[in-house]
């Protein structure tokens, strides 16, 4: 994830949500903007499927650019972190729902650090 590139793509419809991904500078994660939602969903998917292949003991995840994060997208969050074979990830700068649902459907996950 060196170089700057937008992974997958923007997921964008006319008039509709739109999602870009792009590697943190200087450290191991993904930087994402826009909104996590059904439209966006292979997007966020297939980053999160990246950030997994070259984690390390820590990957960051910086959301303080995205609007919006539906439960599924939460949860493709979620299903990534516990399959790591250790470490964590870092959440930073979440839209306020993405905490409220961790704790509801995994109260106590300690693969995910969310920094706000």
């Amino acid at each position: 994830m060196d170089a700057p590139h937008v992974v997958g793509g923007p997921a964008q419809v006319p008039g509709r949500a739109a999602l870009e991904v792009s590697p943190l500078p200087g450290r191991s994660g993904i930087r994402a903007r826009g909104e996590i939602s059904v439209l966006t969903r292979p997007s966020w998917e297939q980053a999160l499927s990246e950030l997994a292949r070259q984690h390390a003991s820590v990957s960051y995840v910086e959301l303080s650019d995205v609007v919006f994060v539906d439960v599924a997208g939460v949860t493709a969050l979620a299903v990534t972190a516990m399959n790591l074979p250790d470490g964590r990830v870092v959440v930073e700068n979440p839209p306020p729902q993405l905490p409220r649902v961790l704790e509801m459907f995994w109260p106590g996950l300690d693969r995910i650090e969310v920094a706000v």
